[in-house]
């Protein structure tokens, strides 16, 4: 199996609920360490920048307006096949959906607010790293 990294975002609802350490255990449960890790408040471009892939669907403006809606936690995740250990964890995009034990069937609210986010591939990963950590960040 390879060591990869994987983009992390915890999310304002996860946040405003103090779920960060909660979450945190889950990640690290799953064999996953976190090898950066920082809080920061979004301003519009910002979130616009992270989710240009989505500009001009319906759901963006609602997205954009809640990833600034408060503090998320942004990581750096290194594992054996990290990036499908990630998402495992965190479970369906829809908590209803998700299975029990993961991140979103714990801990989000509905599918917008779903407390977490996860890259989806290993060149998104790459981007999404590249785009919100320097390399003296990222401490494996």
């Amino acid at each position: 199996m390879a060591i990869e990294r994987t983009l992390s975002i915890i999310k304002p609802d996860a946040t405003a609920r103090s779920q960060t350490g909660a979450i945190n255990a889950l990640i690290e449960g799953a064999g996953l360490r976190i090898i950066a890790q920082k809080r920061v408040r979004w301003g519009t471009a910002e979130a616009e920048r992270f989710y240009v892939v989505h500009r001009g669907r319906a759901f963006y403006g609602d997205l954009v307006r809640f990833m600034t809606s408060g503090p998320i936690v942004v990581q750096v995740l290194e594992g054996e096949d990290a990036i499908k250990r990630y998402r495992d964890v965190m479970g369906a995009t829809d908590p209803s959906k998700a299975d029990k034990g993961t991140i979103r069937r714990q801990f989000a609210e509905n599918i917008e607010r779903n407390s977490v986010h996860g890259s989806d591939s290993a060149d998104t990963a790459a981007a999404e790293i590249a785009l919100l950590f320097r390399d003296a960040e990222i401490v494996g």
